[in-house]
């Protein structure tokens, strides 16, 4: 059954009709499926945390909610998805394993708690965290 696509009344917030039977329907918003984006991403093993872009920071700063999860975008098409997440990676991680365990939790996550299909999963790192102090 494809996804109704509707705008929520704040016009900012689409939400997509996951099923309709005869006792109602079931709908989700794209900030749900962002949240449980950044939700997984956080639980990775070497995810030292989400970043939001520059755009995200002056609209917040504004006043202006860009979204639920700043650093998280998500394209909802049907019953696809795709995500483009920004990651700070902690120091000593490597990068590609991270980022693949990020890519295979979040597809994982979204697919299992929504029943939409993950077409893609989009990394950007934007930085590096070092929890090394010097206290002298």
């Amino acid at each position: 059954m494809a996804a109704k696509k509707e705008i929520s009344a704040d016009k900012r917030t689409k939400i997509h009709t996951l099923d309709s039977s005869n006792t109602g329907e079931v709908k989700i918003a794209d900030d749900v499926v962002a949240t449980i984006a950044a939700i997984a991403a956080g639980e990775v093993e070497g995810v030292s945390g989400i970043t939001g872009n520059i755009s995200d920071k002056f609209m917040n700063s504004v006043g202006i909610k860009g979204g639920a999860v700043s650093g998280v975008r998500v394209d909802v098409a049907g019953n696809m998805v795709r995500v483009d997440i920004a990651i700070i990676i902690k120091y000593g991680h490597n990068v590609r394993e991270t980022s693949k365990k990020v890519q295979d939790k979040i597809k994982n996550s979204i697919e299992t708690m929504t029943g939409l299909n993950v077409t893609d999963v989009n990394i950007r790192i934007t930085g590096v965290n070092s929890e090394i102090r010097n206290d002298k």
